[in-house]
């Protein structure tokens, strides 16, 4: 059973595990020699590495046809056979240099594998290449590179300096793992048995063709030579390699400073011929052979203490490839076989005469050390926990310690990251002036990436390699520290959309004076943009900065110019948030339904709702301006749910009361359809102040105020039409403007086509007609004003005698918010002027006017803006000016002023701002 156990390979764990198992009593005290094999493969049928192990020890040990031993994986492996008969230890590695293994790993790349990802995979496994190599230099006598093809590789120059300069690193690390090991001083010292000998076995190839006699003395018969042509390329390769090796002072003279040694006086590279392709040939040179071996029998055996003279069996049987004995014939040296080329080195090992392989005047002897099988165990297990497996809890932090000093083999083994890295490195600089180039000391995030990707597009036309995207972050990491290192732009937006011009900075608190040393210097924004507005009643203008916060832009700026004009003006004050705590805190949640709006509403709470929507619907164009005229206080017309004194009443129920507004949270923007009910902003960002009585305004001479155009100060008639209310009348409305939509009453003459136009009938009394003068006013940003008496239109008055255009114009279409200016400057940018106020000049007559404005700054789903307080109804007597907000925003950010190719139609005041009723006579 023992037997069977040795003519298979394990791999090298399980022959450390398994020591006692596979180490046989009656050979534990003999000494044991480690023969490792490493190389390459091809593409050929049978693994030549596998093969070699084969022949050797005359069994089928390896299989030839790739079976599943370290597990299909990629990985670097080493398998292992004892040969206890001849005392050897055979080591084979395999890695991805092996065709086996290097199919596997290509199929174990996916497509979408980056190029980086899959250098980084193929340096992975030369790393576990390198360190199994490493592994196999520290416990090994012997080891054979094996070569496909008859040429040496030069990449094993850079392999075995990276090698030597990792092993001088893990040196210390080592000696820790195998301080407590049963092996001498020199070993311990040096962490391996000897400096283990290196021998090249190389297989010839198609391409070179060598004859199969020995007899044959190459191309000039007449001119017989020594060797054969075989031996003489060996020859050559031997000579190769020395200087290669030499020259790179991978060998030097003292032996036990080298990674490996090779011979001085031996042969230490082996050529494999390729098998004769002529049958009667190789039968022919099988015959010489046994013919020539049979002459010998009757000599004396070679006595001495070469074993492998006497395990010799080319007597009695040629090997597969037809190679010859190592006996001169006729004076010309043959070739020795495979067997013969191993064994020559490994007697010195089991023999305990070791290498000499120093040169020089003065050589040094190397230290050797023969171990027995348990000994070597031991060693082994040690080094492939420290360099390996990484198993062990007691060797981890040398493992550990291990992998960290890996790094000593990327300047030797990955040329390709290398080259990379001084490309890249080479192309920053380039893209860092590319970035810099035409750059203000200041500049916004916009600026920024759009430098950033010129630097890119630069840095990509000369960087190259898998390094590509390391150092381009780099440069994503280097641009945007100079831009944050005094060079960024405050990034804050002003209300009309412009940036600040400051650096980045930080806002003075309340209290708090500016200061530019600080780093970040602490200022208030500013973005340099100035314009001319006037005062609420607008008698007074004045410049203003470009604001940045709602505050500033529609309160503090009116309020300061108030204290100089029409603070004592009587006005109508809209509600604002009032607090009951010392420190109020915004509403949070806009969205939230309060517990009043759940249930337990009712029949009325339903009205409530209906003819507030009803108020706030933009889209209502059934309404005419004469039907909604025609709606008094104490009725609702042809359009109420009822007819009858009860639907009266019941809309007069007390039932109908307005929440109280919070006192603990406020509205932190403005006043809106999409914000919340109950909640009321710190203050209002609309102004209703009375210029004086009706009378103060002249219609001839129109409103005389700074800034506005010639003949655009005129405010437009709107002329309504109203009974004065007897006895029999009571309860009896009629439109205002004459129109049939409603009958009339007994014995009283309708008004024929010509008052339903507003002006006076001849059948009528002066004192049913009334007129109301209304003025969109509009102002661009450098004060300029003008009436407006069509959405595409402004009032132009050359004589005397007022406007001529009627109000009804302006009053049944949604007047924009926004025009253009007719006064542009020279630059190419237009100037728009924007809608400012809304004049009103209500007569002493027993009639109501009810304001409500809704704006709709900004193309859907923009909110409707509206004072705080809606259906505003307008004492008689009395010139009124309605200033709408300078800036519109909620609580989620500002409504920006239209861009160049934005349409203005979009931004609009709805219709419907004005209504005017009869008013309720006087109780007698």
């Amino acid at each position: 059973m023992k037997e069977a156990t040795m003519a298979l390979s394990v791999s090298v764990e399980a022959l450390l595990l398994q020591a006692d198992l596979l180490e046989d009593a009656a050979y534990r005290d003999d000494g044991l020699c480690v023969v490792g094999i490493f190389g390459k493969t091809n593409m050929q049928p049978g693994p030549l590495k596998d093969s070699l192990v084969n022949t050797l020890a005359d069994k089928h040990i390896f299989s030839l046809l790739g079976g599943a031993e370290d597990g299909g994986s990629a990985d670097s492996s080493i398998r292992a056979f004892y040969n206890q008969e001849n005392r050897v230890l055979y080591l084979l590695l395999s890695s991805v240099s092996d065709s086996r293994q290097l199919l596997r790993a290509c199929q174990s790349l996916s497509a979408a594998t980056s190029h980086s990802d899959a250098h980084d995979f193929w340096k992975g496994l030369d790393r576990q290449h390198c360190l199994h190599l490493l592994y196999m230099f520290s416990v090994c006598h012997v080891l054979l590179l094996v070569h496909p093809n008859h040429t040496f590789d030069v990449t094993y120059d850079r392999l075995f300096r990276a090698l030597d300069a990792l092993r001088q690193k893990v040196l210390p690390l080592i000696r820790a793992a195998i301080k407590d090991c049963p092996v001498s001083k020199e070993w311990k010292l040096n962490c391996r048995p000897c400096p283990p000998r290196l021998l090249f076995v190389f297989q010839m190839t198609g391409t070179l063709k060598l004859p199969g006699s020995s007899s044959e003395s190459g191309g000039n018969p007449d001119k017989p030579k020594k060797h054969s042509p075989r031996r003489r390329l060996q020859h050559a390769l031997e000579d190769q390699i020395y200087r290669i090796f030499r020259k790179s002072r991978v060998l030097t003279n003292q032996s036990s400073n080298c990674l490996f040694t090779v011979p001085a006086n031996q042969a230490f590279v082996y050529v494999i011929p390729t098998p004769d392709e002529d049958p009667v040939g190789g039968l022919l040179g099988q015959l010489r052979s046994n013919c020539m071996f049979g002459d010998q029998d009757s000599t004396p055996t070679v006595s001495g203490p070469r074993r492998y003279q006497q395990m010799r069996r080319a007597a009695q049987q040629p090997s597969s490839s037809g190679e010859l004995s190592g006996m001169s014939l006729g004076g010309l040296l043959v070739d020795c076989s495979l067997k013969e080329f191993l064994w020559q080195h490994v007697e010195l090992v089991l023999t305990k005469k070791g290498f000499d392989d120093s040169v020089g005047r003065n050589p040094q002897p190397s230290h050797f050390e023969l171990p027995t099988y348990t000994t070597w165990v031991q060693v082994a297990s040690r080094l492939h926990q420290v360099l390996i497996s990484n198993s062990d809890d007691e060797m981890a932090e040398l493992a550990a310690k291990v992998q960290s000093q890996v790094k000593v083999l990327e300047g030797f083994l990955d040329a390709d990251t290398k080259f990379s890295e001084n490309r890249c490195q080479k192309a920053l600089p380039l893209a860092h002036s590319a970035y810099q180039s035409n750059l203000p000391h200041n500049y916004t995030t916009t600026v920024h990436k759009n430098q950033l990707a010129q630097g890119l597009r630069v840095y990509s036309q000369h960087a190259r390699g898998v390094a590509f995207q390391r150092y381009a972050l780099q440069l994503h990491e280097d641009c945007y520290k100079f831009w944050s290192n005094g060079h960024q732009l405050c990034e804050e937006r002003s209300l009309t959309d412009q940036h600040c011009v400051h650096k980045f900075h930080l806002l003075p608190q309340p209290g708090e004076k500016p200061d530019m040393d600080r780093n970040p210097p602490i200022l208030n924004h500013n973005s340099r943009g100035r314009s001319t507005s006037s005062c609420n009643c607008g008698r007074k203008q004045a410049p203003r900065e470009d604001p940045f916060d709602i505050q500033a832009a529609n309160y503090d700026f009116y309020q300061i110019l108030e204290e100089k004009c029409c603070g004592k003006l009587e006005r109508i004050e809209f509600p604002v948030f009032q607090p009951s705590t010392p420190d109020p805190a915004p509403a949070s949640n806009q969205t939230q339904r309060l517990p009043g709006e759940s249930s337990g509403a009712g029949e009325p709470e339903r009205l409530k709702e209906g003819s507030t929507a009803q108020s706030h619907t933009p889209g209502d164009t059934s309404l005419s301006l004469a039907l909604s005229l025609g709606q008094s206080t104490d009725s609702l017309g042809p359009y109420g749910e009822g007819d009858g004194p009860d639907a009266q009443v019941q809309q007069k129920r007390p039932s109908l009361i307005d929440r109280q507004p919070s006192t603990v949270e406020y509205l932190p923007g403005m006043m809106h359809s999409g914000c919340s009910k109950g909640l009321l902003p710190k203050f209002s960002s609309w102004s209703l102040v009375k210029l004086g009585p009706a009378k103060s305004y002249n219609c001839h001479t129109g409103l005389e105020q700074p800034g506005f155009l010639p003949g655009s100060s005129f405010l437009l008639p709107w002329d309504l039409v109203i009974r004065s209310r007897s006895e029999e009348d009571t309860g009896l409305t009629e439109p205002l403007d004459g129109s049939t939509s409603s009958w009339p009453a007994p014995n009283k003459a309708m008004v024929g086509k010509r008052g339903s136009t507003g002006g006076l009938g001849r059948s009528r009394r002066r004192d049913d007609m009334a007129r109301v003068f209304v003025g969109f006013e509009y102002e661009d940003s450098r004060g300029r004003r003008f009436i407006s008496c069509g959405p595409d239109k402004i009032v132009k008055v050359l004589g005397p005698g007022g406007a001529k255009d009627p109000a009804t114009r302006v009053l049944n279409a949604d007047m924009p918010l926004y025009i253009l200016s007719p006064s542009q400057g020279r630059g190419l940018k237009p100037h728009f002027a924007q809608l400012a106020r809304l004049f009103i000049v209500v007569p002493d007559t027993p009639l109501e006017v009810t304001l409500n404005p809704q704006v709709q700054p900004g193309p859907p789903p923009c909110p409707v803006f509206h004072p705080e307080q809606t259906e505003i109804v307008l004492p008689p007597d009395g010139l009124w000016v309605l200033r709408f907000p300078y800036s519109y925003a909620t609580e989620r950010g500002p409504c920006y002023p239209p861009k160049e190719n934005q349409p203005l139609s979009n931004y609009k005041v709805l219709r419907g701002i004005l209504r005017a009723a009869t008013a309720n006579p006087p109780p007698q």
